[in-house]
């Protein structure tokens, strides 16, 4: 018989928090960065926050002027 009371339930919810918080970042992520081949035409879907990377800004100032 399988004991329900002995699995300790605060680790398991740290675990369940922490993955799905690893996998919403990482999906953000994956969506904001540089697409690979084959997905540059993919757009990001509308729950997806829009980060602004600094390093892009700086890139197209050098190529401009």
């Amino acid at each position: 018989m399988i004991l329900i009371a002995a699995v300790p339930i605060a680790p398991l919810a740290v675990g369940a928090v922490g993955f799905i918080a690893a996998v919403g970042l990482g999906s953000i992520a994956w969506y904001n960065s540089k697409r690979p081949a084959g997905w540059e035409n993919a757009e990001r879907p509308n729950y997806v926050p829009k980060v602004d990377d600094p390093n892009d800004e700086q890139a197209q100032l050098k190529e401009d002027g």
